[in-house]
C-alpha cells in the first residue's frame, strides 16, 4: 500500500462526499472503520498487495479509509496514524469541519438524526458534543472547513488535497432514430431531421452513415456542413463548464429519422473531431459500430410473453432449456429477433404486456 488517505471530522460535514470523489479516483475505499482495526486492516491489505503482485492482479496501491466519532476508542487514532508512519505506508489525514449554524441547516434539511444524538439532547448539543469527542485530531492533517462550499467544490478541494489530477471528461456520442425513441441517458439532443435524407435514393437505402456513398452524398449538402459545425462549436463552447463542474461523463445523442443515415455519419464525425481534444476521452458509440455487424435489410421477428414459453419436460414456465427450444425454432423459420415480454410487465395502456 503506498498510499493512506484517512477521513475523518464532524458529521455533516461531507465526509461521504469525500470518499465518493476519491473512490471515483481510483482508491479504495472503506467507510466507517472503527479505529482500533486501522493496524489489522492495513496489515491486510499490504498483504494482498503482495499475493496480488505474484498473481499479477489489480493491488491496492491507494487507500481511503472513513472513521467518524462514533469509532470505537477513536482516541487511539493518533497512535495508528504513527505506527503506520513508521510502517513506511504514506498516511495522510483529512479533517472535515464546518461552523455549528451550517450543520444545524444541513441536519434540519435532510431531516436525518445526528449519529449522537440523544432523548435528553438537542441536536446542537450533539454536535458541540462530537467536536468536544474529536479534540485536536484536526492537527494530525489536513483541516477543511465545509461550511460555506457546495459538494461540487469539496470534490475538488479533496483531489487538490490529495494531489490528485482532476480526470477528464468522457464524451459518449450516440446515434438515434427518432420513431425508435430518445435515449434517456442523454445531455444534449441534436435534431438533424431537417438535413437531405439518403434514405430516398433507392442506391442508398441500404447503406449507413458509414458507408462512403452516404458519407459523399451528404458531404455535398451544404446545411450538413453547417450543422455539423454548428454542434461542433456549442459543445466546444460549454465543455469547459461541464469539465470544471466535475462532470465525468457527457451523452450527446444525435437523432435522425431512422438513426441509419445522417445521424450515424455525424456521430462518426464528430468522434473523429474531438478525439483529439484534450482532457477528453471519447466512448465509442455502440449505435454506429454495430450497423455493419447487424445490417441493414428486412428482419422477421417473434413477440413471445414469458408465461407461454413451455413444454413437455419443462421444470416451469420460462426454463432456460425451453429458450433453447425457442431459439431453435426461430432459427428453423428464419426468424432474426426475438422479444421476450417480463412476467410482470404492465405497461400504460391497459393491456398486460406493453411492448
Amino acid at each position: 500500500m503506498k498510499q493512506l488517505i484517512i477521513i475523518t471530522g464532524l458529521s455533516g460535514s461531507g465526509k461521504s462526499i469525500a470518499l465518493h470523489a476519491l473512490e471515483d479516483s481510483g482508491y479504495y475505499c472503506i467507510d466507517n472503520l472503527p479505529a482500533t482495526m486501522l493496524p489489522q486492516i492495513a496489515a491486510h491489505l499490504q498483504s494482498e498487495n503482495r499475493r496480488a503482485d505474484s498473481v499479477n492482479l489489480n493491488n491496492y496501491d491507494r487507500v481511503a479509509i472513513s472513521i467518524d466519532s462514533r469509532s470505537a476508542a477513536i482516541e487511539t487514532l493518533p497512535a495508528h496514524i504513527e505506527q503506520l508512519k513508521l510502517q513506511n505506508v504514506s498516511t495522510q489525514l483529512l479533517f472535515l469541519e464546518s461552523n455549528l449554524e451550517t450543520l444545524v441547516k444541513r441536519f434540519s434539511e435532510t431531516r436525518r438524526k445526528h449519529p449522537l444524538s440523544k432523548d435528553t439532547s438537542t441536536l446542537a448539543e450533539s454536535i458541540t458534543f462530537e467536536r468536544e469527542l474529536l479534540g485536536n485530531l484536526g492537527s494530525l492533517g489536513h483541516v477543511i472547513d465545509t461550511s460555506y462550499i457546495s459538494a461540487n467544490k469539496l470534490r475538488s478541494w479533496i483531489k487538490d488535497a490529495v494531489s490528485i489530477e482532476h480526470s477528464g471528461l468522457t464524451i459518449l456520442f450516440t446515434s438515434f432514430g427518432f420513431k425508435h425513441g430518445i435515449p434517456l441517458d442523454a445531455d444534449f439532443v441534436f435534431d438533424i431531421r431537417c438535413l437531405p435524407n439518403p434514405h430516398y435514393d433507392a442506391k442508398l437505402r441500404d447503406l449507413t452513415g458509414l458507408d462512403i456513398e452516404v458519407q459523399s452524398f451528404l458531404e455535398t449538402q451544404i446545411n450538413v456542413h453547417e450543422m455539423l459545425n454548428d454542434i461542433k462549436q456549442y459543445i466546444e463552447k460549454w465543455l469547459p463548464c461541464f469539465i470544471s463542474d466535475n462532470r465525468s461523463y457527457l451523452t450527446v445523442a444525435i437523432g435522425c429519422t431512422g438513426g441509419q443515415h445522417r445521424s450515424v455519419y455525424f456521430v462518426d464525425q464528430l468522434s473523429k473531431y474531438f478525439m483529439a481534444q484534450e482532457k477528453v476521452e471519447l466512448l465509442k458509440t455502440l449505435s454506429s459500430d454495430k450497423w455493419k455487424e447487424i445490417g441493414t435489410h428486412r428482419r422477421a421477428g417473434l413477440l413471445v410473453p414469458l408465461f407461454s414459453v413451455y413444454s413437455k419436460n419443462s421444470a416451469g414456465i420460462g426454463d432456460l432449456d425451453d429458450l433453447k427450444l425457442l431459439v431453435d425454432l426461430c432459427e428453423k423459420t428464419g426468424v432474426s429477433i426475438l422479444q421476450l415480454l417480463p412476467m410482470n410487465e404492465v405497461g400504460p395502456l391497459f393491456c398486460p404486456y406493453d411492448a
